[in-house]
């Protein structure tokens, strides 16, 4: 497999996952100004819509999307329990959490990159977050030390993902108590630490 990626980014929770289910896997990163290849060439004659994350699978085929793409890894490794089997009720729980994730964290964090954001909209889009937050951090506080128990799954590697851009983006995470512990709980996991130091940011 090839996971086409750029450092940081949601492509990082797909990054831990294949390093949590121990694949073999090529990394090739993506300029996303210029949608080049490191290696040479463009990146949309592969993905066409120009974003990451994009998996070559095995079989030359491409996957794209974040939860696709996390669900195809749960999925063919079940020993890696990173989501429960279909039937069981904590799976549709996995997979609450990644669309509210992607639906409620990860774009709304979007605008918070751009330099040039008004300080205005920058304060409407940090209570936004806060209020998104304020769920997980009770969820959390319900139980852990991951979003749905003690076993780690693929939208906490998802969730680990884009806590990190807080870091990026000047926001404070004090203010949630649980998701400092919960992001303590996830960042010392070897994977994580794995995929950090193969992406450069540790």
């Amino acid at each position: 497999m090839k996971l086409f990626y750029f450092p940081g980014a949601c492509s990082m929770s797909v990054h831990i996952a294949l390093n949590e289910i121990g694949a073999t896997y090529e990394l090739e990163k993506v300029d996303m100004m210029t949608k080049e290849l490191e290696s040479g060439g463009s990146y949309l004659e592969i993905n066409p819509k120009g974003y990451v994350p994009c998996l070559q699978l095995d079989n030359g085929e491409y996957l794209t999307e974040v939860g696709a793409i996390l669900q195809y890894l749960a999925d063919t490794n079940p020993s890696a329990k990173l989501l429960p089997a279909v039937g069981d009720q904590q799976r549709y729980r996995v997979v609450e959490f990644i669309s509210y994730i992607s639906g409620e964290l990860h774009k709304n964090f979007a605008p918070l990159f751009n330099p040039e954001i008004a300080d205005e909209a920058r304060s409407a889009t940090l209570e936004i977050i806060g209020k998104r937050l304020d769920l997980l951090n009770d969820q959390l506080g319900d139980g852990g030390p991951f979003l749905t128990g003690e076993q780690f799954t693929i939208a906490d590697a998802y969730l680990t993902t884009v806590l990190g851009w807080a870091q990026f983006v000047d926001m404070d995470l004090s203010p949630w108590p649980n998701l400092g512990a919960y992001a303590g709980a996830a960042m010392s996991r070897p994977a994580v630490i794995a995929t950090l130091k193969e992406e450069g940011l540790m």
